[in-house]
């Protein structure tokens, strides 16, 4: 297992290093993953896999700190090792209080890496806050900060011990680094003189507090509350009581949502950017996630469809700038990441180069191309980059560490098919997985949505500003156009994709927009058999007249299946201009050169009564209730026609389920006409369910002929042969294709059939179409006899052709009862030679391992376990590489990326280095012992700063294990 691709499921912290410009996510799970430059990621997972709920890198150093939900810390490094830099988790701790005291008084709710970097400030439930040493994690209980401590100083007209419980907020002065603030959760906030151990100042807000932050110069700063407001407090040099300058609740008067994070930056035209987290009227906009950005007159709440976890801005980090200058803000919701450019007008999206939200909508097939020629990459990145006009110019801000992976050896597609009816190119070449081109099938079809209707557009007069920012988008407006198989030649760039609906669309690429009419054909799977009623889901009503395509893959023919059941299997054949498609009743050919229908056969059993059922018979009903309830909902978000809205909603699912309830009972009385429903076991029902289609040119009649054939596999152990007559390409618009039967075998287990295959005289898997004449292949030879390979679940069978004799047999349930789940050709090129290579099955079994097999011989030659056996969503996706790579879903949002070949391996390799740190209070981290730690001496610090750097450097060179490392260190080159 190589990298994963996609967005991390479940997010529940972030952290941002300006220092070395770099990014860290953590999850539910416990897994921390660090983000740089496109290329430059680690990933490391604490063994508790508890949620991570705080991440804080240390100050200008290459290690950060988790507070996971069990109360424990940990520290990380990143350090290089053979080259490149890796993350490991060098200690952990846990906060323990004296004996007998609740867990409050050590429940950690605040974490300051202080910027000395020798320790962390801890602030608990009980209002303690603890100093542990770094790195070794050592408590220093003479330096604790306690609630009595710090009422001391303050009034007790104004406070009481309640008001020193929980600390909510810890924030180092920017100019001196021996004061802190300290926020409590009741609204007590204080500035401690860590040099003298007392509160110099104390600030008392009227409201409960959320956060807390420093402007730039220190003179300033800002409180958050949870009535939805924002205070400034000046900080005066001497000991008056301060009150605060101003007092806003920005989206009021009604009352507000709690604001729970803000940034004040200063700029250089003097109008500062306030940008905070939350504030929304809680009446009519309580359910809205929102970050709003003021700047000036302009105001904008950029509003998310997931749940916001955290964000942070980045800025200019060079303290001896006079402003912030903010440049971006980066958003992490709960189910994508999103980036604002805030130096362009507009302040558009910027599009990210990783950590896409593969689930925007939610996957439902997908297909691996490799090796894609130049030309046609080219025109898949010109269509993409025409939807992506609306997208920010500006350069990825979050680039810290260096890419040094090799460049990918060839380009690489992934294509994911989605609920919404959209099919997704990927580029899957290397590391970052980056969205190429969205191709969308709605507009063939009438839906249920407008495509002029848009929730989200306000007037300008509209308040709160929102504008909906972001991909994901879960609702589909009908859950029949999702996309179920999808087959793409590389070649000739002709796109085959099928959908839920019984829908097959065939496609052409056009590198302009332009509106033509999609051409229409019916194939009646069924043939008029008697007695059979599909209770499924209806096929999706399709446009009339001409429809407008943007530049891309603009559909030209649209083949309609009858029953519209889910299309299960699909083939493609570009030379030959066939598409092939099976669903549980049969399977048919269709020429899209002449756009006719070549023939089709049923492959339905009198008992497959369950084939007829539909999987969204009743859930569709339901389902579009509920979708025009939400829409319904999001249309009119004033309270009062909400709160109206809302009532309807219930009578609407009510006159749903009625109108169920009255189709169903009368499919109870018509139950007599149809064939009586047997009980059958699962494994036993949808026998006609058509699992795998192959064309092949080979020999079928008799050894002296060969010719197109198309082979179909099905789920009760059958294998259907068909001759094709295909017209030479003169006469190939004038006489049509013909198909004839010839061959029907039924495997004497019966079990489903996952894959077919034809080996040449020499023992090779045929080209793909076209392969050989963009000379990407030998000829196949023509000359030997050729061999049939039926893949079952459980075995693997060479059959001789044509006679269709048995030659060989591997039985796969022999071991531990495995069955095969998905089956591919590799090809494994030597790593040492180039001129060496062999082909292979890679096999993925039903309890998630991988087997090489090898061709012709079938003898197993290596086993991996790869995917958890519980794991069956993961082994479903599961998708193989023509060069022995795979890809499958470790959750709705990530892919896991693995590879069988030493050859092909595609993995992050990248290395962080330590910048100089060019704060003029900290250390300049250059090699070499006069550095090694010492504090340069700033202009506005005391004699006794400079004398305790000194004693400090003086004692860190005496110490033997230091002198080590930083010999190492020298030594290693780092």
């Amino acid at each position: 297992q190589t990298v994963e691709h996609g967005f991390p499921h479940q997010p529940s912290a972030l952290g941002y290093s300006p220092f070395l410009r770099l990014m860290a996510i953590g999850t539910r799970s416990g897994a921390i993953k660090v983000y740089g430059a496109p290329g430059v990621e680690f990933m490391g997972l604490h063994e508790e896999n508890n949620t991570v709920m705080q991440i804080h890198f240390i100050p200008d150093q290459c290690q950060l700190v988790t507070l996971l939900d069990d109360n424990s810390l940990h520290l990380w490094s990143l350090k290089q090792h053979g080259g490149a830099s890796e993350l490991l988790e060098e200690h952990r701790f846990t906060l323990k209080g004296p004996p007998g005291s609740p867990p409050s008084a050590t429940q950690v709710t605040a974490v300051l890496p202080h910027s000395s970097r020798e320790v962390l400030y801890l602030g608990t439930e009980s209002g303690n806050i603890f100093v542990v040493e770094l790195p070794s994690f050592r408590v220093l209980e003479d330096r604790t900060i306690t609630p009595e401590a710090v009422l001391q100083r303050i009034p007790e007209d104004n406070c009481n011990r309640r008001s020193c419980e929980l600390v909510e907020a810890l924030r180092e002065h920017p100019k001196n680094p021996d004061q802190i603030l300290i926020g409590y959760s009741r609204g007590l906030i204080v500035l401690w003189d860590l040099q003298n151990n007392k509160a110099t100042h104390h600030f008392l807000g009227s409201q409960q507090l959320e956060n807390l932050y420093w402007q730039r110069d220190g003179s300033k700063f800002i409180s958050c509350h949870y009535d939805g407001s924002y205070t400034q407090w000046p900080v005066s040099s001497d000991n008056r009581q301060p009150e605060p300058l101003e007092n806003t609740v920005p989206y009021g008067p009604f009352p507000c949502k709690a604001i729970s994070k803000i940034y004040w930056q200063t700029t250089k035209n003097g109008l500062p950017y306030i940008i905070f987290q939350g504030g929304m009227p809680r009446a009519s906009y309580g359910d809205r996630h929102s970050i709003s950005v003021i700047h000036g007159s302009q105001q904008t709440a950029f509003d998310f469809t997931s749940r916001v976890i955290d964000f942070f801005i980045i800025f200019s980090s060079d303290p001896a700038a006079e402003f912030d200058d903010p440049s971006a803000l980066v958003v992490l919701a709960e189910e994508e990441l999103v980036v604002i450019d805030l130096k362009s007008a507009g302040w558009p999206a910027v599009h990210p180069p990783y950590l896409a939200s593969l689930h925007c909508s939610a996957i439902t097939c997908s297909h691996h191309v490799s090796n894609i020629p130049l030309k046609l990459w080219e025109r898949i990145i010109s269509a993409g980059s025409k939807q992506n006009i609306h997208y920010s110019s500006m350069p990825w801000p979050i680039d810290g560490g260096t890419n040094i992976a090799p460049d990918p050896p060839q380009r690489d597609l992934l294509l994911t098919g989605h609920e919404d009816g959209t099919v997704r190119f990927w580029d899957a070449s290397g590391v970052c997985l980056h969205l190429l081109y969205k191709l969308s099938t709605v507009r063939v079809f009438l839906t249920d949505a407008d495509p002029n209707d848009n929730m989200n557009t306000l007037g300008e007069d509209e308040w709160p500003p929102l504008r909906k920012v972001g991909t994901f988008d879960p609702y589909s407006d009908d859950p029949r156009l999702g996309i179920q198989k999808i087959y793409l030649c590389k070649y000739s760039g002709y796109l085959a994709v099928a959908g839920t609906a019984g829908q097959v669309l065939v496609m052409e690429l056009n590198d302009e927009d332009a509106e033509h009419v999609v051409d229409h054909a019916e194939a009646d799977l069924l043939q008029d058999q008697e007695g059979y009623r599909w209770k499924g889901h209806e096929k999706l009503k399709t446009r009339d007249g001409p429809v407008r395509f943007e530049a891309g893959f603009q559909p030209f023919v649209l083949v309609q299946c009858q029953p519209p059941a889910v299309v299960t299997s699909l083939a493609l054949h570009s030379e030959w201009k066939l598409v092939a498609f099976g669903t549980s009743h049969g399977f048919g050919l269709f020429d899209h050169q002449q756009k006719r229908l070549v023939f089709v056969k049923c492959t339905l059993h009198p008992s497959d009564q369950l084939a007829l059922e539909g999987p969204l018979s009743r859930v569709k009903s339901l389902k579009k209730s509920l979708r025009q309830s939400f829409r319904r909902i999001r249309r009119s978000r004033v309270s009062s026609r909400k709160r109206r809205g809302g009532s309807g909603n219930a009578s609407e699912v009510q006159e749903a389920n009625a109108k169920f309830d009255q189709d169903a009972l009368q499919e109870m009385e018509l139950a007599p006409v149809q064939r009586k429903i047997e009980a059958r076991s699962a494994e036993d029902s949808f026998t006609g369910f058509v699992r795998t289609l192959y064309f092949a040119d080979t020999f079928l009649r008799d050894s002296s002929r060969h010719c197109p054939s198309l082979w179909a596999g099905t789920n009760g152990g059958t294998v259907y042969a068909f001759c094709l007559r295909v017209p030479p390409a003169e006469r190939r618009m004038d006489e049509p294709v013909r198909a004839e039967q010839a061959k029907e075998i039924q495997l004497m287990h019966r079990a489903p059939v996952v894959g077919i295959l034809v080996l040449d005289g020499r023992s090779t898997p045929l080209p793909e179409p076209l392969e050989v004449a963009h000379d990407l292949s030998k000829s196949p030879d023509m000359q030997g006899s050729h061999q049939l390979l039926v893949v079952s679940e459980e075995q693997f069978k060479v059959f001789t052709l044509p006679k269709v004799s048995s030659k060989l047999k591997l039985k796969l349930t022999a071991l531990e009862g495995c069955r095969v789940r998905k089956v591919t050709v590799a090809s494994f090129g030597s790593c040492k030679a180039d001129d060496y290579s062999e082909n292979d099955l890679a096999v993925l079994t039903n309890l998630g391992d991988i087997q090489i097999i090898s061709l012709p011989f079938l003898k197993l030659q290596i086993r991996y376990p790869c995917i958890r056996k519980e794991d069956v969503s993961g082994i479903a996706s599961c998708v193989f590489t023509k060069y022995g790579q795979g890809f499958y879903l470790i959750s709705p949002s990530e892919f896991e990326r693995f590879s069988l070949s030493t050859k092909w391996l595609v993995e992050p390799r990248c290395i962080v280095d330590m910048p100089e740190v060019t704060s003029n209070n900290h250390v300049h981290n250059k090699s070499g012992t006069e550095n090694a730690a010492r504090k340069s001496s700033p202009g506005d610090c005391g004699e006794d700063e400079r004398k305790s750097g000194r004693l400090m450097e003086h004692a860190l060179l005496n110490d033997e294990k230091v002198l080590k490392e930083i010999q190492s260190t020298l030594e290693g080159g780092r």
